[in-house]
């Protein structure tokens, strides 16, 4: 169910579109219908249905997806109504609601074995005098005082077999505080069919909280971070302060990673065995081999194409590595280096000031300070070759494409658009003038 308008989130954005973890809460609760193996989800749209719909449409590796609208909004009864049609008789319906983010598969596989011997909502839960049978749920705003004491809760999830649900929410009504069709009135027509109704108790309160305020969005967000970070150290990796890390993706860690305070990750992350992480880095779509070191405030974003790090780099502190990057065994990107759509052989260093696009840099290559790649001519990209072993000076422009030769050295200050041979020295800047004794010009002295 992702129909609902989310007034108290006091944003444009639909409810369910709002992310946690990266990921909007919609898209938590297909991934977790994904993994059940479901043949379908049928999402249930209707303030920002468009919007909704386009932005989950497009979102790959789902199950396959329906969408049905429900307009107007009349309750969760009536929004399951909506899905009717889409509902095949031999199917078993799983009930979920698109702002409850963290419910874990392994939850939903024990509720549906309880379908097994009836129909089954887990979890106001009204029972008979023995307990082992549900009789009713009874929404907070039509429950009498009495019923008002029970501490065991609806979490909102329901899994019911699909030709039995149609014939109880045919029969539902709105004849209650509130005016709408509840779902939960499905449970009454069950018991009153004879059909023997269990509810899955569970403890984790994390898995069945919703989303309905920026403030509890944000203390869901603490609460799953924290989590995740107990899991990461559970699995040998070191965290210097557990309550400052964010993980908004798939975070894989080896053996014996330590990663410092305020980090970021996204998307997909892999850190080989004893690699280090400075404090306050974002790191998105990389993989990071064994023994490198990431210093502080390093970002890096592969995006579609990736960045690669490779063993016993040393990256940062200050660098950005973009798509595109891959970096070879003991590579050195120092501070203030941008390395994007390049590949860099073992041991090459850029070490200060400088940015590498669209190249192609040899083993052991000396990148100086202040040197670029010009790599743009205003309409394409073009590449630059520096082969092994060589040495570009400080502040040099290689007009792409060009290609230094190896073991050539490129003079400081040179702006290089042919390409050079190997072992040459190229210089191509303008011939040093000195004037003796020369005097600055002064200011003209202000009248009144």
């Amino acid at each position: 169910m992702a129909a609902g308008k989310g007034t108290r989130m006091k944003s444009r954005l639909p409810k369910v579109l709002q992310r946690l973890a990266g990921t909007p809460l919609l898209g938590h609760v297909l991934g977790t219908a994904a993994l059940l193996k479901a043949r379908s989800a049928v999402v249930i749209t209707g303030h920002g249905a468009a919007e909704v719909e386009a932005a989950v449409a497009k979102t790959s590796g789902y199950l396959a997806l329906k969408f049905v609208r429900q307009e107007p909004q009349l309750g969760t009864g009536h929004a399951v109504q909506q899905a009717v049609p889409e509902l095949a008789d031999d199917g078993l319906v799983v009930v979920l609601s698109g702002d409850v983010p963290l419910t874990q598969t392994d939850t939903l596989k024990a509720l549906i074995a309880c379908v097994r011997k009836g129909s089954a909502s887990y979890g106001r839960i009204v029972r008979n005098a023995q307990g082992d049978h549900v009789l009713a749920i009874v929404e907070q705003k039509d429950a009498s005082p009495e019923q008002l004491q029970i501490q065991e809760v609806y979490s909102g999830i329901m899994a019911v077999p699909a030709k039995q649900l149609k014939t109880w929410l045919a029969k539902l009504d709105n004849n209650n505080a509130q005016g709408e069709y509840y779902l939960t009135d499905v449970v009454k027509w069950a018991v009153a069919d004879g059909v023997k109704v269990v509810a899955h108790r569970i403890q984790d309160e994390l898995q069945v909280t919703g989303v309905n305020s920026p403030q509890q969005l944000a203390q869901l967000e603490r609460a799953y971070q924290l989590k995740n970070a107990n899991e990461l150290m559970l699995q040998g990796v070191r965290l210097a302060d557990p309550a400052r890390l964010d993980v908004r993706g798939q975070l894989h860690c080896e053996a014996d990673v330590e990663i410092d305070v305020n980090c970021v990750f996204e998307g997909q992350v892999h850190l080989g065995e004893g690699v280090r992480i400075g404090p306050n880095c974002v790191i998105a779509n990389a993989r990071i081999a064994a023994g490198a070191v990431i210093h502080a405030f390093t970002h890096m974003d592969g995006e579609k194409l990736g960045v690669t790090v490779g063993e016993g780099s040393l990256i940062g502190p200050f660098a950005r590595l973009r798509p595109g990057a891959d970096l070879a065994a003991e590579v050195h990107i120092g501070n203030f280096v941008e390395v994007k759509n390049s590949t860099m052989a073992k041991g090459a260093k850029a070490n200060h000031l400088a940015y590498l696009g669209d190249a192609t840099v040899g083993e052991r290559v000396n990148f100086g300070a202040g040197s670029i790649t010009a790599n743009y001519d205003g309409a394409n990209k073009h590449r630059t070759v520096i082969e092994n072993d060589v040495h570009i000076g400080s502040n040099c422009v290689l007009i792409a494409p060009v290609t230094i030769g190896a073991g050539g050295t490129v003079g400081g200050g040179s702006a290089i658009s042919k390409s050079t041979e190997p072992g040459a020295l190229s210089v191509a800047r303008g011939r040093q003038t000195s004037i003796a004794n020369w005097q600055r010009p002064k200011k003209t002295p202000k009248t009144k």
